[in-house]
C-alpha cells in the first residue's frame, strides 16, 4: 500500500468511531428509514471526503517538491513552486526548494557564459592547444590548433599524438624550443606541457607557440645593430683613411709627410681588421662540448690566473655542472678582468668569487668595488665599451658562452655599497 492511501486509511479510521456512534444513535430512534439513510449517507460521504481531502493537503506539497527536485536532477532550473504555506513545514520547505533552484540557475548561466568566453579566448589566441587522454588520444583542440592541419576541430579528435606528429612534443616534461613539421608548415615551437583534469581523468595538455614571426622580427633588428655598428666603425675609418689620401696627393709633399699618412693608413686598416676578427670570434663560437665540471675546481683555477689584484674565493657547496670546461674558463676570465680593471680604476684592491647551489642551478658570483655600472642599455651590445682600452664583446661573448649552456648572465650594481656584481646561473648536472 503507499503512502497516499495508507494516509487516507488512517484518516478513515480516526473518524470512523464517531460514525459509528453517530449512526447507533440514529438507528436507536424512531426514524423513518429513508431519513436514516439519507443521515448514514451524509456521514460516509463526509468522513470519505474529509479524508480525501486531508490526503491532499498533505501529499500535493510533496508531489510539488518531488518534482522539482526531478527537475533539478534533470538540470531544469525553471520550475518554480507556488509558495501557499507561509509559516508552516510545507511552506518553508518550498520556499527552499525555489532559493536553491533559483541559486543553481545562476550559477548555470555563469557557468555557460564562463564556457563561452572561455571558448572564445581559446579560439582567437594564436597558441595552439592540445588536450590528450591517458592513451594519448586527442580530446581537445582549439581553432589555431586545427589550423596547422587544415582540419576542422571534429576531425582531428580521438587521433593519437603519433597520428598527429606531437608524440615528441607530448613527452617534455620542460618547456622546450623544438623544430615540428605540420601539414601547415615547418618551424620553431616552443613547447609547454602541463597535466590537467577532465572529467576527473587526468588528460595532458599540449601547448605550441608559433617562434617563427618572433624570430624573424629579431633577425631583422639583429641585421639593423648589426649594419648600424659596421657602418659605424667602418666609417670611422674610412673618413680619416680617404682624408688622408687626398692629402698624399698633393704634389709638394714631402717624404716624411708620404711615410706618416701611409703609417696612419696602415694602422687604420688594421684596426679596420681587428674589428672584423672580433665580429667573426662572435660568430663562430662553437657549440659547447659537455662533461662534468666541478664548479670549485673551476673557479679556484680561474682566481689564480688573476695577478693584478687579490681575489678572495668565498667557499661554496660541492656541485657538478655539465659543460665546456674552456668555455666557461673563458666566460670567467672575461667577468673576473673586467671587476678587476673596475676596482683597480676606483683604487680598491679586492675582487671576490662565490658561487651558491639553487633548486636545479649553480650561480656563481663576481664581485667587484668599483665605479659601478653605467646608466646604460648597451652592456650587451657588441663593441660597447667603457673603457679606454675595451674591446666591447667581453660581455656578449660570455653572455652567449652562458645561453649556449643552457643558463644566463646578468649583470647590475650592488645595493648597499660602491660596485658591481655578476652572477653566471647555470643548470646543475
Amino acid at each position: 500500500m503507499t503512502r497516499d492511501r495508507r494516509i487516507a486509511l488512517f484518516v478513515l479510521l480516526g473518524g470512523l468511531p464517531g460514525a459509528a456512534i453517530a449512526l447507533s444513535l440514529l438507528w436507536q430512534y424512531q426514524h423513518s428509514q429513508a431519513l436514516r439513510w439519507t443521515l448514514a449517507a451524509l456521514i460516509a460521504t463526509a468522513l470519505i471526503g474529509f479524508a480525501l481531502a486531508l490526503q491532499s493537503q498533505i501529499v500535493r506539497p510533496l508531489q510539488t517538491l518531488s518534482n522539482m527536485l526531478a527537475a533539478i536532477r534533470e538540470g531544469d532550473y525553471s520550475l518554480r513552486a507556488r509558495e501557499e504555506f507561509d509559516d508552516d513545514s510545507f511552506g518553508l520547505a518550498l520556499r527552499e526548494a525555489n532559493a536553491i533552484a533559483e541559486a543553481l540557475r545562476g550559477q548555470r548561466l555563469d557557468s555557460l557564459e564562463a564556457s563561452a568566453l572561455l571558448g572564445t579566448v581559446m579560439d582567437e589566441i594564436e597558441v595552439a592547444v592540445f588536450a590528450f587522454d591517458p592513451e594519448e588520444r586527442l580530446r581537445f583542440a582549439n581553432r589555431a590548433g586545427a589550423l596547422l592541419f587544415h582540419k576542422p576541430q571534429e576531425a582531428l579528435l580521438a587521433r593519437s599524438a603519433e597520428q598527429l606528429g606531437l608524440r615528441e612534443a607530448l613527452q617534455l616534461k620542460r618547456p622546450r624550443t623544438i623544430d615540428l613539421a605540420f601539414p601547415s608548415g615547418m618551424g620553431r615551437w616552443e613547447v609547454r606541457t602541463r597535466t590537467v583534469r577532465l572529467g576527473g581523468v587526468q588528460h595532458r595538455l599540449v601547448v605550441l607557440a608559433d617562434l617563427r614571426r618572433a624570430l624573424r622580427e629579431e633577425e631583422r633588428q639583429a641585421w639593423q645593430r648589426l649594419i648600424r655598428v659596421l657602418s659605424h666603425e667602418i666609417n670611422n675609418s674610412l673618413t680619416p683613411i680617404q682624408s688622408i689620401a687626398q692629402s698624399l696627393q698633393s704634389p709638394r709633399i714631402r717624404p716624411e709627410d708620404l711615410r706618416e699618412g701611409l703609417n696612419a693608413i696602415a694602422a687604420r686598416a688594421e684596426a679596420v681588421s681587428r674589428f672584423m676578427a672580433a665580429y667573426a670570434r662572435l660568430a663562430r663560437l662553437p657549440p659547447p662540448r659537455l662533461s662534468d665540471v666541478q664548479v670549485a675546481a673551476w673557479v679556484r683555477r680561474v682566481a689564480a690566473l688573476e695577478t693584478r689584484i687579490t681575489v678572495t674565493v668565498e667557499g661554496g657547496p660541492e656541485v657538478v655542472v655539465q659543460a665546456d670546461a674552456d668555455q666557461l674558463d673563458q666566460l670567467l676570465i672575461n667577468l673576473l678582468a673586467n671587476a678587476a680593471e673596475a676596482t683597480l680604476e676606483a683604487g680598491g684592491s679586492e675582487v671576490r668569487l662565490g658561487w651558491r647551489a639553487g633548486d636545479g642551478e649553480v650561480e656563481v658570483s663576481v664581485v667587484d668595488s668599483g665605479p659601478g655600472l653605467p646608466a646604460s642599455a648597451n652592456l650587451f651590445t657588441p663593441f660597447f665599451t667603457t673603457k679606454k682600452s675595451g674591446s666591447g664583446i667581453g660581455l656578449v661573448l660570455s653572455r652567449q658562452i652562458a645561453e649556449n649552456h643552457g643558463g644566463s648572465l646578468t649583470v647590475e650594481n650592488r645595493l648597499s655599497m660602491r660596485g658591481a656584481v655578476a652572477r653566471v646561473r647555470l643548470p646543475r648536472a
